[in-house]
């Protein structure tokens, strides 16, 4: 099973920005898609930003053109830059791996915590 660690949650001034970082304990070529989710206090889970294993992207409108999403494939790890942040930004950030068909799966790291303060 493939282990999912991000890192690079913290504190931060509104319209500052962050880098989060999802790190996999293997390789995550495989996979057909990966994501970044978020779940704001007392709100549902929801999905920020994807990339597909050719490189294509998409994002929530919220979020679309303040956070970029990258994958470096030769050293498994997720990327999410995330700039000009605000109040609403504020949550617990999660990476995720998805592959469908012959060795499907579908794992969630842990979480990063990101505070963005007015």
């Amino acid at each position: 099973q493939v282990q999912l660690v991000e890192s690079g949650g913290g504190w931060v001034q509104a319209g500052g920005s962050l880098m989060l970082s999802c790190a996999a304990s293997e390789t995550t070529a495989g996979a057909n898609y990966m994501a970044w989710y978020r779940q704001p206090p007392e709100r549902k889970r929801e999905l920020v930003a994807t990339i597909t294993s050719g490189g294509h992207t998409n994002y929530i409108a919220l979020v679309d053109g303040r956070f970029f999403i990258s994958r470096d494939k030769v050293n498994n790890v997720l990327y999410l830059n995330m700039t000009n942040l605000g109040s609403r930004d504020t949550g617990i950030y999660y990476c995720n791996a998805v592959r469908y068909g012959t060795g499907a799966y579908d794992y969630y790291g842990q979480g990063t915590q990101v505070i963005v303060a007015p």
